[in-house]
């Protein structure tokens, strides 16, 4: 039988579309304020914002006589018809804000407009009126909201730990604080301050005061208009790269956004000059007429749709290309790329069960010792032990030369061996960190110069839970503040990869949360064979032939040494008798 809903029922379930956890209901409220022309705002939860979230402005205030008409449903003061939709410039529009909120929570307003000489005190819980009385108290408006989600048990279930919440919060915070740089923010999360601003209307400043000096000095500005369309802001230098999405803020007329569109024209614009699977650090404002916008797009007011697409994307890749262009100096490489073997000519993958090569290596032990290195190259990956056989002789290969500055030709009793010395290394190095992660014994190298890291909230949490990891892989860390770490050592064997950037590798690859896999080692096994392709020597390096036996007998002792982690080979060989068919010697 078809009924009609009451009306309870309705509001809880227009509050599930729009507030779906804690750091949605500071959304709304921190958007109202800035709407009332707030200069200061201060967000405060307990928590994560489950149990407590207090949002203080010192706006405009609500008049006295709309308080309670403005916890109705599609009730606002920012739009009056349909039409207002195609032109809306505010913030907070459709009307649902507080109504949801108090739909779901208990809601305690304190309110006086400019002015009046008294204020309003007025409590509404799972939207049922219960207090309304005239106080004093500075002008503006004080939202509390306590204990989210109180009459819907099921969906608070679905909330994820208070930390997490929390860190939510913050980088909501932090992206208005960088919307809106003349509005000083505050954020204090369980008593203790996370994030203040001065509100000097410097951009810059707020970036200082979200992400310290490191990526500061490491930023260009960035201007242009054209057809009436503006874009400002910073992008990061390509060196300030990230293995994640989190440094990418792109606002339109005011508002935090998504836009696949502006997204791809970023990453594209960066593609030159980025290695794969890095993302760059961007904080760009883009001013529109709001006619050719449409916000009405997402419950959340996340996304938005634009009339003129392919314009928007030519103007975001355009003006980011052509700065990077003009500031970045690109490394001239004095080899031509060469083609490989033509593929009708046969390779042989040695196989373990049938290579004579596979089967001695298999039955070999070899024991480590410490070599010092005899020459500082500039490929000083190869920090490698030297491998001396007890109870056999190692298998005899002789090394024939280079080629290509890369690969390197073996001879072996009836085969020529050909071997990638950057695969070989990283394989080496990746098997290395792989058995320290099981084993849980890292091979640390300290600093000389310990370097300090300031990290976000969400990854300082992401750190917390992965603290072993860090460790067993060989960083040792220390706190060094609220939100910064004192980096002392990192993995012996990379120690060419500058220290912040190897740490920061690991950090962003564990952002991604896997459900089920927050604490287990292999959830690193991709960033772990990153780290090994980044610290591995290159190609065009050339090595001498004794670091080239030494790792060549290193490669030897993997349990699968033909494969790098990526998948590529390490070794290909070709036979005697695949020589003599190609020199028509037997048919």
């Amino acid at each position: 039988m078809i009924q009609v809903l009451d009306q309870k029922t309705i509001n809880q379930i227009a509050a599930g579309e729009v507030i779906e956890r804690p750091a949605a209901v500071v959304k709304e409220l921190v958007e109202n304020a800035i709407d009332a022309g707030a200069s200061a705002i201060t967000v405060e939860i307990k928590e994560g914002g489950i149990s407590f979230i207090r949002v203080t402005d010192n706006g405009t205030g609500i008049h006295r006589d709309e308080i309670k008409t403005a916890f109705l449903r599609h009730a606002t003061s920012k739009i009056r018809s349909l039409e207002d939709l195609l032109s809306v410039s505010s913030l907070g529009f459709r009307g649902e804000a507080l109504s949801s909120i108090a739909a779901v929570a208990q809601v305690e307003l304190i309110t006086k407009e400019r002015g009046e000489i008294t204020g309003v005190r007025y409590e509404i819980e799972g939207g049922t009126e219960k207090s309304w009385e005239e106080i004093g108290c500075p002008e503006g408006t004080t939202f509390l909201v306590r204990n989210l989600f109180y009459n819907t048990p099921a969906r608070r279930k679905f909330l994820k730990t208070k930390t997490t919440e929390g860190n939510y919060i913050q980088e909501l915070v932090l992206r208005y604080s960088l919307a809106h740089s003349e509005i000083r923010f505050t954020f204090m999360a369980d008593g203790k301050n996370k994030l203040q601003t001065s509100g000097d209307g410097q951009v810059k400043t707020n970036i200082y005061y979200n992400y310290g000096n490191d990526v500061t000095k490491c930023l260009i500005p960035i201007e242009q208009e054209q057809n009436g369309i503006r874009l400002s802001g910073f992008i990061g230098k390509p060196e300030l790269s990230r293995g994640n999405r989190g440094f990418l803020h792109y606002f339109v007329n005011g508002r935090y956004i998504k836009s696949p569109i502006i997204t791809k024209a970023i990453e594209d614009a960066y593609k030159e000059f980025l290695m794969n699977h890095r993302y760059p650090f961007v904080t760009l404002f883009l001013t529109i007429d709001s006619r050719l916008i449409d916000v009405n797009v997402h419950p959340a007011k996340m996304e938005i749709r634009f009339t003129n697409q392919e314009e928007i994307y030519y103007f975001f890749y355009h003006t980011i290309y052509d700065t990077l262009k003009n500031i970045t100096l690109i490394p001239e490489v004095g080899l031509e790329p060469e083609k490989g073997p033509k593929p009708s000519m046969p390779v042989l993958t040695p196989k373990r069960s049938a290579e004579p090569f596979e089967q001695v290596r298999q039955t070999t032990d070899y024991k480590a010792v410490s070599v010092p290195r005899q020459e500082e190259r500039a490929f000083n990956q190869l920090n490698l032990l030297k491998e001396e056989l007890i109870q056999e002789e190692v298998p005899q290969f002789r090394i024939i030369g280079q080629v290509f500055d890369t690969y390197w030709l073996l001879e072996y009793e009836s085969k020529l061996l050909i071997i990638d010395q950057h695969a070989a290394h990283e394989k080496v190095l990746y098997e290395k960190l792989m058995n320290r992660l099981k084993e849980k014994k890292g091979l640390t190298q300290n600093l000389a110069a310990p370097v300090v890291i300031s990290i976000s909230g969400r990854e300082q949490e992401v750190l917390q839970k992965n603290w072993e990891i860090f460790c067993q892989i060989g960083f040792t860390l220390e706190p060094f503040g609220d939100r910064e770490y004192l980096v002392t050592g990192i993995p012996a064997d990379f120690l060419n990869i500058p220290s912040r950037e190897l740490f920061l590798e690991m950090l962003d690859g564990m952002l991604e949360e896997r459900p089920g896999d927050k604490r287990n080692p292999e959830m690193v096994l991709e960033h772990c064979a990153t780290m090994a392709c980044k610290a591995a020597v290159k190609g065009n390096n050339q090595l001498s032939f004794a670091e080239a036996k030494t790792l060549f007998e290193e490669m030897l002792q993997m349990e699968q040494p033909y494969h790098c982690p990526h998948g590529r080979p390490t070794t290909i060989a070709m036979s005697k008798q695949e020589f003599e068919k190609k020199f028509k010697r037997i048919l």
